[in-house]
């Protein structure tokens, strides 16, 4: 597969959500993406009650825009043709297995030297905002590594379509630095909202979200 954007960039968004990238590949693996070339399917869901307004409105973006189904570790591109991989608040949904192997992935199909830019939610910043306000409801909410077992037969059909969105793990920089550094990553660094190391970015968002993330580069081994 290939494809370029004005700027010749070959760049992957996978887990974009709702927030595609102007002239990247854009992926999710939300069955709202899987379903939306078959747009009467959530609409019955819905009615279900086992899809939400905010899902119906993820697959109408994916059909406007072009977002495709992909799971994150397995990435529908070939060996060494990428110029970025970018995720932005994904890889806190994988466990630490899984987070190693999407990034085995990113590191096959990047370029030597290309860039792999990850977008996480900021643990720190969540544990300093505990220890001022010492709200620990609060502070344990923030973190969505909590789950609600499902009750009831709705409930329980809900979480068989749409699996468990919460987090699988929290991240630091330092800790996400470790984490792309033992995925065979090399000059690893943290930067600021807005700064990136890519040569060519083109049309992606540098500062997304950022309110509450960090902002983790690599690059691919020669």
């Amino acid at each position: 597969m290939n494809a370029k954007s004005g700027t010749d960039v070959v760049g992957i968004n996978i887990g974009c959500g709702p927030s595609p990238t102007v002239g990247y590949f854009n992926y999710d693996n939300s069955y709202s993406v899987r379903f939306a070339a078959t747009p009467l399917v959530l609409p019955i869901l819905a009615r279900a009650g086992l899809a939400s307004g905010q899902q119906l409105e993820l697959a109408a973006v994916a059909r406007l825009k072009g977002v495709r189904w992909a799971p994150a570790r397995r990435l529908p591109h070939l060996d060494k043709t990428v110029d970025v991989v970018y995720s932005s608040h994904m890889v806190e949904h994988l466990d630490r297995r899984e987070a190693l192997d999407f990034l085995g992935e990113a590191r096959r199909v990047l370029k030597p030297g290309a860039v792999v830019r990850l977008v996480l939610p900021d643990l720190r910043m969540r544990v300093d905002s505990y220890l001022q306000d010492g709200d620990a409801d609060h502070f344990v909410s923030r973190l969505y590594l909590t789950r609600e077992r499902p009750r009831g037969l709705l409930s329980r059909l809900k979480w068989m379509i749409v699996g468990d969105r919460q987090h699988a793990w929290m991240y630091d920089a330092k800790s996400a630095i470790r984490l792309l550094e033992e995925a065979g990553f090399r000059s690893l660094v943290g930067l600021q909202p807005g700064e990136t190391t890519i040569p060519n970015p083109g049309l992606l968002d540098l500062c997304e979200r950022q309110e509450d993330s960090i902002y983790i580069e690599g690059r691919a081994p020669a």
